[in-house]
């Protein structure tokens, strides 16, 4: 993946880079990372450069992000763009450039994590997914975004990387075999399959995951889990 990120406040860009780095060490997975002080220079290079995501503060002295992203738009519509800035005050004009998101700063590991995340496994599965009837509506979800699946009753709530939450009628059964045929989706409760990548912390206690919701493990189940984890954490690493 190959992130573009521009700030003309230094300080908060080299934060923002270690941010990156941290992600890095932590998903052992390698960023392609360009740095970029003002917008001008950033498009200079957007035009010779395929970037997969731009990280754009707002405001900036010259041409600000906002301005910046429409002129990327002109030549790429396929990079995402994630802005970030102090004032909530230009989430409605975000939207017009077709933005991913939108973050407030100070950037927390919380917010970046879910989208990088995102965005590298579309990388390696940009295809892969599931089509849901929700009400009258049908609704294609990439394995990649599913966060895990939640039953209640009889009704599944599929919660997504974005936090958003897909409710549909149902059982576990109708999804389980095809969830659970990838190594990153686990069982560890009778309540719930989880996307073990998107695990921030994983013990007898239960999991943790990146979006920040506590999920729970079944004490009986936790030994073969903690094996089938490692195993993809390992298969993760080597790939």
């Amino acid at each position: 993946m190959y992130i573009a990120v521009c700030d003309d406040q230094k300080e908060e860009l080299n934060a923002l880079v270690a941010l990156l780095e941290l992600w890095q060490k932590e998903r052992r997975v390698t960023l392609r990372i360009r740095t970029f002080t003002n917008a001008s220079e950033l498009l200079d290079c957007a035009k010779k450069e395929q970037f997969t995501l731009y990280l754009l503060d707002i405001m900036m002295s010259g041409t600000d992000g906002l301005e910046a992203a429409r002129e990327i738009r002109g030549f790429d519509d396929t990079a995402q763009v994630v802005f970030l800035t102090s004032s909530p005050g230009f989430a409605y004009e975000s939207y017009s450039v077709h933005a991913l998101d939108y973050l407030l700063k100070p950037i927390r590991a919380e917010k970046l994590f879910p989208i990088i995340d995102r965005l590298a496994l579309e990388e390696q599965n940009p295809t892969e997914g599931l089509t849901l009837k929700c009400g009258g509506t049908l609704v294609r979800i990439l394995l990649s975004q599913l966060s895990y699946v939640e039953v209640s009753g009889k009704h599944l709530f599929f919660h997504l990387t974005d936090g958003s939450i897909r409710e549909v009628a149902g059982s576990m059964s109708d999804y389980e075999q095809l969830l659970l045929e990838k190594p990153e989706f686990m069982r560890p409760h009778r309540s719930y399959i989880v996307n073990m990548l998107q695990a921030a912390e994983f013990s007898t206690e239960g999991i943790r995951m990146f979006s920040g919701q506590n999920l729970p493990v079944s004490r009986l189940l936790f030994p073969k889990l903690q094996k089938a984890y490692m195993k993809l954490l390992f298969s993760e690493r080597k790939g």
